[in-house]
C-alpha cells in the first residue's frame, strides 16, 4: 500500500475546509476541522494500539471477549490517549446520523475526560455552535466525517513519521491565510519565527517561555532548532500562555501532533493573570520568544505581580499596551550574568518614538542596559497588519555579552523582503543577512548600527531605526557634463567595480577612453540589446558562472554520499548543518555570490526539500520515489489541484516521450483554440450589442442563421431540390424535371413552378451556401479540436498507467540515482537564480549608463531644432506663416 505524503494530506485536510467554506469563514470554522482531525489520529492510534492488546491476550490463549475486556482497560494505553467508545471513529461513522453535532460534542468530552493531558483542551469546540443565523446541519457533519474516514492517520501510513505534525502547521498556515487580518490573532509567518529563533538560539536544557503564544509555532521552532543543532528537544522546557481559548486549544493540539505532550501551555491573560507561577513567585525563564497582540487596551487595576513593570505603566486607553507586555518578559528573565535571559519580541514601530509614559520605559531599558537590539521589518510580513514591525531584543540585567555594555545595535532591515501579491516574505538569505548582522554587532553601512547610551540619550531616548541605520539608496549619479556633451563618467564605472568584478565582467569590453574623466561606449555597439548580448557573451562572464559551476558540481560529489547514508545514519539534522557550512565554504571563494546568497540558496533548497529527505530517511530512495508519483497520481485526480502534476520533476526522468506527445496534444489544443478564437471575432453580420460588441459568437450566429433559414424555407427548399435533383451519371433523378421529360410527361407546371421557387427562396439558397462555404473552417477546426481533445484525453487517462509501470521497473540503483539527480537539480536552479539575478544587475548598470549618456542634450537640441524647421516649413506651404 502506497504511503500518504504531505501532499496528499495537506489537500486532505483543506479538502476538508472545502466543505465548510461557503457556510462560515476560516476564523469561525478552523476548530471544527482541528477538532475532527484530532478525534481521527486519537482513535487510529487507539485502535491500532487496542489491536495489539487483542493479539497478545489471545496469545496468551484468551478468548476473544476475554482479550476485548482487557484492551478496554486504560492502563494499557499509557503512551497514548484512551479513547472512550463514544469517541471512536467506528462510532462516529457507522452510528452517528442525526444530532450530529451533540454527538460530536459528546465524543470531544468523553476524549477529554478519559485524559488528564486533555483537560481544557477540547471543550471549547463546539459542533452545535450558532454562526450567524444557524448552525451546521447534520448534512455537512456527515459530510466531514464521511471525508476523515477516507484515510487512516497511523505514522505507520505516512511517508515519514511527523508528517501529521507538518500538514497541521500547513493547515494553520493555510486558515490564517484564508482569514486575513483575523488570521495575524494566531499566526506568525514560519519564516519570521524561524529568525527570531535563531536571534534568540535557545539550547538543551534551557526554559522558553511565549507568553502570547498563539498556534505554538514560536516553542515548536524552538524545540526543533535545538534538534537541528544536535541537542535533544525532549531536555527543552517548553511554556506559553494564550489568551483565545479557542486558539489555545489549537496550540495543545498543535504540541500534541508534533509530538511534544508535555509543553506547559496555559490559557488566560498574561497581563491580568499571568499563569506560571511558582511558589507564589512569577517562574523565569532563559529565553522569552513572542509575538503579542498589537496596541492594545489594558486595565491596571488589580493587576497582580505589579513589580513587573517597574518601567512605569503606559496609558490604558489609547492601545498602548505593548511595552507593558514587553516590561512581563523583561520580569521573567532568569538573571546571572552572562547566562542571563534574553527576550525577542515582535512590536510596532510605534513603541519606538512615542513619547509620555512609553519614552520613560525606553528610558528605563536603556539606562539599566536591558536593551541589546532594534530590527527594523520590512511591511506587510505579518497578518493583521500592513504596517512595517519591528523585533527588540533584550537582555536580563548584567547579562550583556561583553563588548555590548552601553550600546544598542540597530538593524534596518525593511528592505529585507521577496514582495508577494497579498504579502511579503522573508526568505532564508533575508534571515542570514540580518542574524549575521546581529551576531556581528558592529555596523554594516546602510543596514546596521552600533549607537551609544550617550547618542540614544542625546535623542531623548527615540529609536526610530532609520534616525540610525538609514538604508535609503544613494540618489541616481547624475554628471552634467556627460548629459551635455556625453561620455560615461570614470568616476560611475570605478564606483561598480565590485559589482564587475564578481562577475568576472571587465567593462572596458564595452567602452573606450575619451579622456582623463570619460569613456565612450564602443561605436560598434547599437543600443541596450546589444548590451545585454555583449554581457552575457563576455568570456570574463561566462568564466566565472563556470567557475561557480564547478564549484557547485565538487561539493555536490564530495557531499552526496552523505545523503546516500541517509536511510541508515538517520542523521537528518547533522547533515543539514554539514550541508549548510559545507556549501558556503566551496562556493563563497569564488566570490561570485556572496555569502547570503550562497547561504539563502543553500537554505531554500533545503526548505523545500526536507520533506523529501525525510521521506528518503524512513523509506529509501525508492520510498521517496513512490512518495512522488503518489503526490502526482493524486493531482491529477484532485481538480482543486495547485499547479500542473504533469510538470512533477519525476515525470521528465521517467516517461519522457508520455510527456512530449502530452505536450504536442496540448500544443495542437492550444492551436485550435486560438483558430477558433479568430473566427469567432465574427464578420460584418453578427449581431452586436449597444457597445457595438458581439452579442455571441460568429461561428455560433452563422450556424443559427443556417438554422433559421433552412427552417423559414424548408418547404421551398426541399421541393426545389426535388425538381433539379440529378443522379452521379447526370440523368434528372425521380420526380425532377428533367426524370418527368425524359418519361414523356408535360413539364410546363413543374417549370412555372421552378421559376417561382427560384424567385422565391432563390436568394436565401444562395445565402445559405455561401454561408455554408464560410462555416466550412469553423466546422473543421471544431471536429479537428474535439479530435485534440479526445486524443490528449486518452494521454491523460493512459498516464497514471504509464507513470505506474515505470515506476514498477526503477529499481534500488535507479532510484537513488533519480533522487540524487533532482536534489542536485533542485538546488542548482536556486543557484542559477541568483546568479541570474546577479547578471542582471551588471547588464542593468551599463544601460543605465547608454540611457542617461548615450544621447547629449547637445543632440537632443538639435534634433528638436530640425524639427522646428521642418515644421517651419510645412506652414510656410501651407500659407499659415510668412
Amino acid at each position: 500500500m502506497r504511503k500518504l505524503t504531505l501532499q496528499q494530506l495537506e489537500r486532505h485536510l483543506f479538502g476538508a475546509a472545502d466543505i465548510l467554506r461557503g457556510k462560515m469563514d476560516a476564523s469561525e470554522f478552523k476548530e471544527y476541522i482541528f477538532g475532527m482531525l484530532f478525534l481521527k489520529r486519537c482513535s487510529d492510534v487507539f485502535e491500532a494500539r487496542r489491536a495489539e492488546i487483542i493479539a497478545e491476550q489471545k496469545a496468551r490463549n484468551r478468548t476473544q471477549e476475554q482479550a476485548e475486556q482487557r484492551a478496554d482497560a486504560k492502563g494499557y494505553y499509557e503512551d497514548t490517549f484512551f479513547v472512550p467508545p463514544a469517541a471512536r471513529w467506528i462510532h462516529l461513522r457507522d452510528e452517528l446520523h442525526h444530532n450530529v453535532g451533540d454527538g460530536l460534542n459528546k465524543a470531544l468530552a468523553a476524549l477529554e475526560e478519559e485524559n488528564t493531558g486533555l483537560e481544557g483542551v477540547l471543550h471549547h469546540i463546539d459542533f452545535t455552535r450558532t454562526v450567524g443565523k444557524s448552525k451546521l446541519p447534520d448534512k455537512k457533519l456527515r459530510e466531514l466525517i464521511q471525508h476523515f474516514s477516507k484515510h487512516r492517520l497511523l505514522n505507520d501510513d505516512f511517508e515519514f513519521p511527523d508528517l501529521l505534525g507538518a500538514a497541521y502547521e500547513y493547515l494553520i498556515g493555510e486558515f490564517a491565510d484564508s482569514a486575513g487580518k483575523k488570521g495575524g490573532e494566531f499566526y506568525t509567518p514560519r519564516a519570521v519565527v524561524r529568525m527570531m529563533v535563531r536571534l534568540a538560539d535557545p539550547q538543551e536544557g534551557m526554559r522558553v517561555y511565549d507568553p502570547c503564544s498563539g498556534s505554538g509555532g514560536m516553542l515548536i521552532m524552538s524545540a526543533e532548532h535545538v534538534r537541528e543543532h544536535g541537542g535533544n528537544p525532549k531536555n527543552l522546557g517548553l511554556y506559553g500562555q494564550e489568551d483565545n481559548g479557542g486558539v489555545w486549544s489549537i496550540s495543545k493540539m498543535n504540541m500534541i501532533l508534533h509530538g511534544i505532550p508535555d509543553a506547559d501551555l496555559r490559557n488566560g491573560d498574561t497581563l491580568g493573570e499571568p499563569a506560571h507561577v511558582s511558589g507564589g513567585e512569577l517562574m523565569r525563564f532563559d529565553r522569552v520568544l513572542t509575538n503579542p497582540p498589537f496596541s492594545q487596551n489594558y486595565s491596571a487595576d488589580g493587576l497582580p505581580f505589579k513589580e513587573r513593570f517597574p518601567y512605569g505603566f503606559c496609558p490604558e486607553a489609547g492601545k498602548k499596551a505593548d511595552l507593558m507586555f514587553v516590561q512581563h518578559m523583561v520580569s521573567v528573565l532568569r538573571e546571572g550574568g552572562p547566562a542571563g535571559g534574553m527576550v525577542c519580541t515582535v512590536m510596532p514601530h510605534g513603541v519606538l518614538f512615542r513619547g509620555g509614559a512609553e519614552r520613560d520605559i525606553r528610558r528605563g531599558f536603556i539606562e539599566d542596559d536591558l536593551l541589546d537590539a532594534v530590527i527594523g521589518l520590512a511591511p506587510n510580513l505579518f497578518y493583521g497588519t500592513g504596517i512595517p514591525a519591528c523585533v527588540l531584543v533584550l537582555r536580563a540585567k548584567g547579562s550583556k555579552p561583553a563588548g555590548r555594555e552601553g550600546k544598542v545595535l540597530f538593524i534596518n532591515a525593511d528592505a529585507e523582503l521577496r514582495a508577494g501579491r497579498a504579502q511579503n516574505y522573508l526568505d532564508p538569505e533575508h534571515i542570514e543577512k540580518i542574524v549575521n548582522a546581529y551576531q556581528r554587532y558592529t555596523d554594516i553601512p546602510g543596514f546596521a548600527a552600533v549607537v551609544s547610551h550617550a547618542d540614544l540619550k542625546g535623542n531623548d531616548y527615540n529609536l526610530n531605526i532609520r534616525r540610525y541605520a538609514d538604508n535609503a539608496p544613494p540618489p541616481e549619479p547624475h554628471d552634467v557634463r556627460a548629459h551635455l556633451l556625453g561620455g560615461v563618467p570614470k568616476a560611475e564605472v570605478a564606483a561598480q567595480a565590485d559589482l564587475f568584478a564578481a562577475h568576472g565582467f571587465d567593462p572596458m569590453h564595452l567602452l573606450v577612453e575619451r579622456d582623463d574623466r570619460y569613456f565612450d561606449f564602443r561605436p560598434e555597439l547599437n543600443g541596450n540589446g546589444d548590451l545585454k548580448a555583449r554581457v552575457e557573451g563576455d568570456a570574463g562572464v561566462q568564466g566565472k558562472e563556470k567557475a561557480l559551476a564547478d564549484a557547485f558540481d565538487a561539493w555536490w560529489n564530495a557531499q552526496q554520499s552523505r545523503i546516500e547514508a541517509l536511510p541508515e545514519t538517520k542523521a537528518l539534522m547533522a547533515l543539514r548543518a554539514e550541508l549548510l557550512a559545507s556549501f558556503g565554504n566551496a562556493l563563497v571563494p569564488v566570490g561570485l555570490l556572496d555569502r547570503f546568497q550562497v547561504a539563502g540558496a543553500v537554505a531554500t533548497w533545503w526548505g523545500e526539500v526536507v520533506f523529501d529527505l525525510k521521506a528518503l530517511m524512513a523509506g529509501g530512495f525508492e520510498g521517496v520515489v513512490e512518495g512522488w508519483v503518489t503526490t502526482i497520481l493524486t493531482a491529477l485526480e484532485d481538480e482543486g489541484s495547485k499547479g500542473t502534476p504533469l510538470d512533477h520533476k519525476l515525470v521528465i526522468r521517467l516517461v519522457p516521450d508520455l510527456l512530449n506527445d502530452i505536450q504536442q496534444a496540448e500544443s495542437e489544443v492550444g492551436r485550435l483554440v486560438a483558430e477558433l478564437a479568430e473566427f469567432e471575432k465574427g464578420g460584418d453580420d453578427a449581431e452586436e450589442d449597444e457597445d457595438g460588441g458581439n452579442v455571441q459568437s460568429y461561428g455560433k450566429w452563422l450556424e443559427e442563421t443556417i438554422k433559421v433559414l433552412k427552417a423559414t424555407h424548408k418547404d421551398g427548399f426541399r421541393r426545389l431540390e426535388q425538381l433539379t435533383k440529378t443522379t452521379p451519371s447526370g440523368n434528372g433523378s425521380k420526380g425532377s424535371i428533367a426524370w418527368l421529360r425524359d418519361k414523356g410527361h408535360d413539364t410546363a407546371n413543374e417549370e412555372a413552378e421552378l421559376a417561382e421557387l427560384q424567385a422565391r427562396v432563390g436568394p436565401a439558397q444562395r445565402r445559405m451556401a455561401g454561408l455554408e462555404d464560410e462555416i466550412a473552417p469553423y466546422k473543421r477546426a471544431k471536429s479537428e479540436l474535439a479530435a485534440a481533445k479526445k486524443q490528449l484525453k486518452t494521454l491523460h487517462k493512459g498516464f497514471s498507467d504509464r507513470l505506474e509501470a515505470a515506476q514498477a521497473e526503477v529499481d534500488a540503483e535507479q532510484a537513488e540515482a533519480l533522487v540524487l539527480d533532482i536534489l542536485k537539480a533542485d538546488l542548482r536552479r536556486e543557484l542559477d537564480r541568483r546568479v541570474v539575478a546577479h547578471r542582471q544587475a551588471v547588464v542593468a548598470t551599463v544601460e543605465g549608463w547608454w540611457s542617461k549618456y548615450r544621447v547629449t542634450l547637445r543632440a537632443i537640441e538639435g534634433e528638436r531644432d530640425a524639427a522646428k524647421d521642418r515644421l517651419d516649413g510645412f506652414l510656410k506651404e501651407l500659407g499659415y506663416v510668412r
